[in-house]
């Protein structure tokens, strides 16, 4: 068997001369600290991506979009196709653990002012994904097409026909009408499935071109002494046990906590009562919601909207305008923007699913 191995190895590395890349692998270290654990979160967002790929792709072999078929073809994946609800709950499952951990990463990557020179583009190619990673979410979430899926993306795409000059021409485009309709279902399918995977996988692979090339960051104040281990066989597998606990939670969720299908969406029957967006969403749904309907001569609402397109933009540019401080810990002025960002997600978040 060794043989054989050695065989392959040669055949290939006579055409593709793969001596550079193991070169570099044997040479690369990651250092050594106690935020190294922070290092693993963006492998774990990568796994998670994976899993969403392979199980999605798994679905798309029974799911029909339309208003007729959707719902009808859920159920049969759940009911008749063989481990269809395992593998429905895992897609949903790793749907949103991957939103959590690419917050992590991205928190993490913050505290640790990973993005600083020379580092840049590594920060705005990560808050990509995270936009990316949302969309994937509010895409998705109409593709049972249940009873909450469409009230809820009607609420979000009524929110964002609130943007001046461009909020309705965008809703159009997204609905591909003026409500939400099987023409809504079947581009938020194309979205989900085409669109946004192809862009997503592009600016992926650019993210993690950038931080191969120029390294893991190391904070700020290390001792001069520093420790490294070496990224293969070391870090490699470490990351992979990380993978397999990972996907035991996956399988665990999935077994034991299955996701619901709910009701089949009629878009002639009332909203349910206390209807919310995915817990990712809570809250700036929650915020839009305590604002009054008007605010001296503007409508709440789009006050509401233009903050978070500010907020939004500030935190993607952060590598360009970010507080330098001789303070560190929880004084410097740039941890406590993290801290009071942390702070007031998770409290909206709460009122949201209290209220």
């Amino acid at each position: 068997m060794k043989k054989i191995g050695e065989k392959i190895y040669t055949w290939v590395d006579e055409r593709y001369d793969l001596s550079p890349i193991l070169k570099f692998m044997s040479e690369k270290n990651v250092p050594v600290h106690h935020h190294t654990v922070w290092y693993y979160m963006g492998g774990v967002t990568l796994f998670l991506f994976i899993t969403q790929v392979v199980t999605g792709i798994l679905l798309l072999f029974y799911y029909r979009p339309g208003a007729d078929s959707a719902y009808e073809s859920m159920r049969f994946i759940l009911t008749e196709v063989n481990f269809g609800w395992l593998i429905r709950s895992i897609h949903s499952w790793s749907a949103n653990l991957m939103v959590f951990f690419v917050f992590v990463h991205m928190f993490s990557t913050f505290f640790t002012r990973s993005y600083i020179k020379p580092r840049e583009l590594t920060w705005l190619t990560g808050f990509a994904l995270l936009a990316l990673s949302l969309g994937f979410g509010f895409s998705g979430y109409l593709l049972p097409w249940n009873e909450l899926a469409f009230f809820a993306t009607k609420v979000g795409t009524d929110i964002v026909g609130v943007i001046p000059v461009i909020g309705k021409p965008i809703m159009a485009v997204l609905r591909g009408g003026e409500d939400v309709t099987g023409a809504t279902l079947t581009r938020f399918y194309a979205f989900h499935v085409a669109m946004l995977p192809a862009i997503f996988t592009v600016i992926l692979f650019v993210h993690v071109l950038f931080v191969q090339k120029q390294g893991m960051s190391e904070p700020e104040g290390l001792s001069k002494t520093k420790k490294t281990m070496p990224f293969f066989p070391d870090f490699f597998l470490r990351d992979a046990l990380l993978w397999m606990i990972v996907l035991n939670v996956l399988l665990f969720l999935a077994v034991f906590y299955p996701w619901d299908l709910g009701f089949k969406a009629d878009p002639f029957s009332p909203a349910p009562a206390g209807i919310l967006p995915e817990w990712y969403f809570i809250f700036m749904f929650q915020t839009l919601k305590m604002i009054p309907a008007h605010v001296l001569i503007f409508e709440g609402e789009v006050l509401g909207i233009l903050f978070f397109m500010i907020a939004g933009l500030a935190w993607a540019l952060v590598p360009f305008w970010e507080l330098k401080s001789k303070r560190k810990g929880l004084s410097n002025p740039m941890n406590i923007v993290g801290i009071i960002s942390i702070i007031y997600i998770i409290i909206m978040t709460i009122i949201g699913y209290t209220s």
